[in-house]
């Protein structure tokens, strides 16, 4: 069945019906005019490397006339409309091919547009430069960070590497040493390396007192030591049973960034005693040795500055529990030098008379206070003391931390003249 445009063959006046079949390939001619629709591709239409050219007397939009020596007709006036709404639609088609062609360039290659990575330095860099990481600081604070000083190209870059190598977590506040130039990668690597940090490390040895304490730590900080003496005590967070710093700084390592005050540290150290104490519960259990918290903590300080080696510390403090009950002076060397304000393990007549509450031959009981500042095994030996009916102790060979133990007075003083033995030859 064929509508209006399929009539089957054209006939016009004048000529044959056989003229009108088509010629065989190898005749076509080897120009054709641009409207004539004969099956072929867009991609011969409309050549792939070149826009479409104004069509201009070839037809374009306008009347799609006839070849020489052809009559209009009805016919005819149908097939020329529909070339030109085949023009038309190659035309159309055209346009996308030529915005194609933008993307494809003339040789047919696909030109991307390409994706814009961060700026971002080669190599380790150089020079040094120190960056200050706030406590809180994300990724891409400490990126901005580094960017401002020079270390990184961009805070985008070093975002990404650090969240591509999931290490945003592990990035610490405080100083870093750095240098200027960096990969992202390498920032990151340096700052995930410990001895990039600027950071003084402070240990405070276990019985140190505070008259001894106060200039090592200015020492190993390069904080003034006024600055200790003269920090508000009430400002550090002493226990409430405390009477000062004294027995409340605790021992152990402590790290000073730049900047840092002599009250930081010590209020980190006092922090950090509170700590301990509520982990062994010493205020709970002083009661269970009928004391203070505060007398708990003096006598963890006497066995501290009297003390060898870490498992005569429960021995000690039986000794002294031995003591206070029977009402017997403690009589500890420790607490008369401490009154002196000496270091020494030779005692004259002279010294154990010095007048002073801490003078433990002069008066009985414990001393007022704390006389150096106990570690936690001295704390636990004055909560968990030793079972023994020991009375004397005494170290005769201070040197290898040798200390003997007795509850006869007779081998107290046998031992007491193996220590002026040792004394006599050091």
């Amino acid at each position: 069945m064929s509508g209006p445009d399929d009539e089957g063959p054209r006939t016009t006046p004048g000529r044959p019906l056989e003229d009108t079949a088509p010629l065989p390939v190898a005749e076509l001619p080897s120009s054709r005019r641009p409207g004539d629709d004969d099956g072929d591709s867009l991609a011969e239409v409309i050549p792939f490397s070149r826009p479409v050219e104004d069509e201009g007397e070839t037809g374009g939009d306008g009347p799609d006339l006839p070849a020489a020596g052809w009559a209009a007709s009805p016919a005819a006036d149908r097939a020329a409309s529909g070339r030109r709404r085949a023009r038309r639609k190659a035309a159309t088609l055209a346009g996308g091919a030529a915005a194609s062609a933008l993307a494809l360039g003339t040789a047919g290659f696909v030109v991307l547009k390409p994706y814009v990575m961060p700026a971002d330095f080669d190599g380790a860099g150089t020079g040094a430069v120190t960056v200050h990481i706030h406590p809180g600081a994300s990724a891409g604070d400490i990126g901005a960070l580094l960017t401002e000083a020079g270390v990184v190209a961009s805070a985008r870059s070093f975002a990404n590497v650090a969240q591509e190598r999931s290490k945003a977590a592990s990035l610490y506040p405080g100083h870093y040493l750095l240098r200027k130039g960096m990969a992202a990668a390498a920032a990151l690597d340096l700052l995930l390396t410990p001895s990039a940090r600027v950071v003084k490390r402070v240990t405070l040895p276990d019985g140190m007192r505070l008259s001894e304490a106060l200039p090592y730590l200015a020492k190993q900080s390069g904080i003034p030591l006024q600055d200790f003496r003269t920090a508000r005590v009430a400002t550090l967070g002493l226990p409430r049973y405390a009477r000062g710093l004294e027995g409340f700084l605790f021992p152990a390592t402590y790290e000073v960034e730049p900047g840092g005050t002599a009250a930081d540290l010590l209020r980190r150290m006092v922090t950090r005693f509170r700590e301990a104490a509520a982990s062994i519960g010493l205020e709970s259990r002083a009661a269970g040795v009928a004391l203070t918290p505060l007398e708990a903590v003096t006598v963890a300080s006497l066995v501290q500055a009297e003390g060898g080696r870490d498992g005569d510390y429960p021995k000690i403090a039986r000794v002294i529990y031995n003591r206070l009950r029977s009402g017997t002076p403690l009589q500890l060397d420790a607490t008369v030098t401490y009154a002196l304000n000496r270091r020494t393990l030779k005692l004259s007549q002279d010294d154990l008379r010095v007048r002073s509450r801490y003078n433990t031959y002069r008066h009985k009981g414990l001393p007022p206070g704390p006389i150096a500042n106990p570690g936690e095994k001295a704390l636990l030996a004055a909560l968990h003391p030793a079972r023994g009916d020991w009375n004397w102790f005494v170290t005769t060979n201070p040197e290898h931390r040798i200390t003997k133990f007795t509850d006869k007075e007779s081998e107290f003083v046998r031992y007491r003249e193996e220590l002026n033995d040792y004394l006599g030859t050091h």
